[in-house]
């Protein structure tokens, strides 16, 4: 079948879409194999993987997506001639339609890129199921799209995690929204997750999770940058023209999000570019950019106890900054060890992080986890070990700073 690209489609996500793989879709489409990325409008052939079904009397559009275990828009995606047919009119019969696989279970998926498109329909529709999540916009990125905040728990002791710092490293998103999504469920449906009381955490604890900081860069990086894009010629120049943006980790204006904090700032932009770059120039001065200082404002507001800031990769948990981490922080980063098997480095070469400023800060515990192995962006197929991993970490963490920190 002939299928017209979207805004957010990537390789992967079609051929999950329609039951297919990105190979099988490279195949049918040889000349995709020069580009990184799919273009909105662009024309593409999807191999025929899909069941079909002929219609019988008294059917719906409706009733066949139920049926099928499918969403009606996906069940028009398959089959563009439907138009606008009405979702309870009857369909005559003997009708041939294409039945696209029913997709995983849950809201999150995990198993593609995730970019803002993902986290702004996922974090509506997990609003939608579980009413009870707070939700909040702390700020702005520089193209103006929301960070989103949300908070699971209604304690008054609070944590805060964070991820996508990065471009490409847009899955520690998905880990914090598939987590934001077990919590949820398992809050309604008044279960213990892993063996924890999750009606105990949620009571005592607020989790605030902004999980995509980098909005901007995640776009760039998963998605590409067209012509129309106001940042199009500045971005293109950063990146010394190439239209190849799977390396880049900064922000649309070519700053490091994670190179922009207040703690030994001047000595990192010392070793750093000088100017706008795709990885690691700190900005002309600390917390210049908008979704940086969003972070910076959000955590001056609230009474972290500890935080978590999410990367890739390599699978160590970085935990102090300059010995100013308070005691009980390498006991937390033992714990933490054998939760997820990461391996702890005290300190990591370099200054200006977020952790390091909260660190610097607050004098609390602040841990920087990177996830995964290999290069960034790291493939989708190592999700289920990275949240195996974290998953532990990310449940326990509350109640081990509570446990070494007078509050």
């Amino acid at each position: 079948m002939r299928y017209v690209v979207q805004k957010g489609d990537t390789l992967i996500k079609i051929a999950n879409r329609f039951g297919t793989s990105a190979m099988g879709i490279l195949g049918a489409n040889p000349s995709l194999e020069r580009k990184k990325y799919l273009i909105p409008g662009q024309v593409v052939v999807v191999p025929d993987a899909l069941s079909a079904y002929e219609t019988q009397a008294g059917d719906t559009l409706y009733c066949i997506a139920r049926t099928f275990s499918v969403s009606l828009q996906e069940l028009r995606t398959a089959n563009p001639w439907l138009g606008s047919i009405a979702q309870e009119e009857m369909l005559g019969t003997g009708m041939a339609l294409m039945i696209p696989p029913a997709r995983m279970d849950g809201i999150v998926h995990t198993n593609e890129e995730y970019t803002p498109y993902d986290l702004a329909r996922d974090a509506a529709a997990l609003q939608e199921r579980y009413p009870f999540l707070q939700m909040e916009t702390i700020g702005y990125s520089v193209a103006g799209k929301p960070l989103q905040a949300i908070r699971l728990g209604s304690g008054r002791k609070e944590v805060f995690y964070s991820g996508a710092w990065h471009a490409n490293e847009w899955i520690t998103a998905s880990v914090l929204m598939k987590f934001v999504e077990d919590m949820a469920q398992a809050y309604a449906e008044k279960e213990k997750l892993r063996g924890y009381d999750i009606e105990e955490i949620w009571d005592q604890f607020s989790i605030w999770i902004v999980p995509m900081v980098n909005p901007d860069g995640v776009e760039l990086s998963a998605l590409g940058i067209d012509y129309a894009h106001p940042y199009y010629h500045e971005v293109l120049s950063i990146n010394n023209g190439s239209d190849n943006f799977t390396g880049w980790t900064a922000n649309i204006r070519g700053v490091d999000l994670n190179h922009q904090w207040p703690a030994l700032w001047e000595e990192e932009a010392k070793t750093s570019p000088q100017a706008p770059f795709p990885r690691h120039y700190g900005g002309p001065y600390p917390l210049s950019e908008p979704e940086a200082y969003a972070v910076y404002e959000f955590t001056k507001n609230h009474d972290f106890m500890g935080v978590l800031a999410y990367h890739s990769q390599g699978q160590v948990i970085f935990w102090g900054f300059q010995h100013m981490e308070p005691a009980g922080s390498e006991e937390i980063v033992r714990r933490m060890q054998i939760l997820s098997t990461y391996t702890p480095v005290h300190t990591a070469d370099s200054f200006a992080g977020y952790k390091d400023w909260f660190i610097q800060e607050r004098r609390r515990p602040g841990y920087t986890i990177e996830v995964g192995v290999g290069v960034n962006p790291v493939p989708v197929a190592q999700f289920d070990s990275i949240y195996n991993q974290n998953q532990g970490i990310l449940l326990e963490a509350p109640l081990l700073f509570e446990r070494y920190m007078d509050v």
